[in-house]
């Protein structure tokens, strides 16, 4: 009940009259597709992400953000503080690949271009690469989509007993100190690594934010209704799972898993939308803890999408 309440203080007075009627007579199950589908609509998340700082995208739990900027060979941190807006705390020299450009293969000397996560800190390298290094997700999920190869993209300092060159062979390389304050102040498990050619001079627009949102709202509520023309109509053709799994045999397969009518709960929690750096291609990554259950299966983790947005729809490309 304490749930519904709190729903309910969002939504107009007529509308909560009508749902406090159908609970009452209903009782949850009565209003649990009417609140899904409140979800959906756009004008919600307007007002959500007006009380929000979205400077680098939509995120619901806190994180410590790093942007590489590899033109101006900087690494900045950016903290989000307890009113959930971003501070930048510090600005590290840094040195990166030989040459522009995003990565593409192994061996190129380039430091990608995206959005990553810190999959976990080593204390002991070898003393070429400082004091110790994180290690990037790269390839992530775009770019295997992307069909790139390469790995071994860290964070590092710099050796301990000799020189250098002034560039990397994809890596970030920072000080030795900076890497030791670095390790200081982030939670790995809450940093996202955003690296660019150039300052991020533009922000994402609330408005775009509020799309992607409700197109996520749309997509899982024709998931949990069976609605399954709906659910492919967010697909796009060039659909790549991260298995490989195409457009025609992933429609295949989620006509199968459809037919089945099972009645399904499904809930994302801890969503963040992060727009890619060029911001001109409209690619979002958004990530989310799923809870599902159906009579046939359970799935508790995090999922992960690349979409595309074009005007007031989202496109899947590749999923996790």
């Amino acid at each position: 009940m304490i749930k519904v309440l709190l729903v309910l203080a969002f939504i107009n007075f007529a509308f909560a009259q009508d749902i406090l009627t159908q609970y009452r007579l209903n009782g949850i199950k009565g209003i649990e597709q009417r609140l899904d589908l409140e979800l959906t609509d756009k004008s919600y998340w307007d007002k959500v992400l007006s009380q929000v700082d979205t400077k680098y995208g939509y995120i619901e739990t806190a994180m410590d953000i790093l942007t590489c900027n590899k033109k101006q060979s900087s690494l900045e941190l950016h903290i989000m503080d307890k009113n959930n807006t971003f501070h930048k705390i510090n600005n590290y020299s840094a040195f990166t690949g030989k040459y522009s450009g995003d990565k593409m293969t192994e061996g190129d000397l380039r430091t990608p271009i995206g959005i990553y996560n810190i999959v976990k800190k080593i204390d002991k390298v070898d003393s070429f690469y400082g004091p110790l290094a994180l290690v990037t997700s790269y390839p992530n999920l775009y770019d295997r989509y992307n069909n790139k190869d390469g790995h071994g993209i860290w964070i590092h300092g710099l050796p301990l007993n000799k020189e250098r060159d002034e560039f990397t062979k994809g890596c970030i390389a920072i000080g030795n100190d900076d890497i030791v304050c670095l390790d200081k102040e982030i939670n790995y498990d809450k940093t996202l690594l955003i690296i660019n050619d150039t300052e991020i001079k533009t922000y994402p627009s609330k408005d775009d934010l509020a799309v992607v949102l409700s197109n996520l709202y749309m997509w899982r509520y024709a998931w949990i209704y069976n609605d399954i023309k709906t659910y492919l109509s967010f697909y796009d053709e060039s659909f790549k799972r991260f298995d490989g799994m195409q457009i025609k045999e992933f429609t295949t397969y989620k006509n199968r898993v459809f037919n089945k009518a099972e009645k399904k709960s499904i809930e994302f929690t801890n969503i963040s939308v992060i727009p890619y750096p060029d911001y001109e291609k409209n690619i979002y990554e958004i990530s989310f803890n799923e809870n599902y259950e159906s009579e046939s299966f359970s799935f508790s983790g995090n999922k992960r999408l690349i979409v595309k947005l074009t005007n007031t729809e989202f496109k899947i490309l590749t999923e996790r």
